[in-house]
């Protein structure tokens, strides 16, 4: 499952019993061994990631299995089987009174 929470994604990956489980994926070049990701104790593992906006694709590597999130933003075909997707909107920054945005005093700037 993933969730976004401000500017991070957060991959959390249900597997009791594993010994080693990290993510890979679009925004690591798949490398397997640069973001481990750490025992919450319940048998889920938790990744946090800060993720410029886009759509990524990525899967879990566990104990040198692959495994696709279902839970995730959708997951399609990839070359080694189903990737998931994750989705990371663009941030929308709020401008609060006072500061003026091409005349006006209160906006919504994308970013």
């Amino acid at each position: 499952m993933v969730t976004i929470e401000g500017e991070w994604a957060v991959f959390s990956f249900y597997r009791p019993g594993a010994k080693s489980v990290c993510l890979a994926g679009e925004f690591n070049g798949w490398r397997t061994g640069d973001i481990g990701m750490f025992s919450a104790g319940d048998g889920n593992w938790v990744a946090r990631v800060r993720l410029p906006a886009g759509e990524y694709r990525f899967r879990y590597c566990a104990d040198g299995e692959w495994f696709t999130d279902y839970a995730a933003f959708g997951v399609e075909p990839g070359r080694f089987g189903m990737d998931s997707l994750v989705i990371v909107p663009r941030r929308s920054l709020k401008i609060g009174p006072g500061i003026q945005e091409k005349g006006r005093e209160e906006g919504v700037c994308v970013a």
